[in-house]
């Protein structure tokens, strides 16, 4: 089933927002938070994460209808490559060295700034561009 293209968009928003001040203040915990919130969206799916509670329950209604979808699976793959960055962004902050939580957040934060302004999933094109490359025509 198809979800609400908004969704995601909003979601990457919020995640910029908390991946900048994660950067800013170098705050392991604020990396765990996100982290945590990659890791959901990437096991239960986008609509599951916490992000995609709050755009469902606070936001989502206070919208029009929605008149574009999309199909979860490429969002869902884009939480799991956030997870990963976020995942090296946490281990370098909490363990060293600080270089890798800076590059790997940053890189995080670029990847949900390009959605969030632009709407434009970095992750859910390689999800496209995988499936290109491993689906053999029949």
């Amino acid at each position: 089933m198809d979800i609400d293209a908004r969704g995601p968009r909003f979601a990457a928003t919020v995640t910029t927002v908390v991946l900048a001040a994660a950067l800013i203040t170098r705050s392991p915990w604020i990396l765990a938070w996100q982290t945590l919130a990659f890791a959901l969206g990437a096991a239960r799916g986008v609509t599951k994460s916490p992000y995609g509670w709050a755009f469902r329950t606070l936001v989502r209604p206070r919208l029009g209808a929605p008149t574009e979808f999309e199909p979860p699976e490429p969002p869902r793959f884009a939480q799991a490559v956030g997870l990963v960055f976020a995942g090296l962004g946490l281990a370098g902050f909490a363990l060293g060295p600080a270089w890798l939580g800076l590059a790997a957040t940053g890189l995080a934060l670029a990847a949900a700034f390009l959605n969030a302004a632009f709407g434009y999933c970095l992750g859910c094109e390689m999800f496209l561009l995988m499936r290109r490359l491993t689906v053999r025509p029949e």
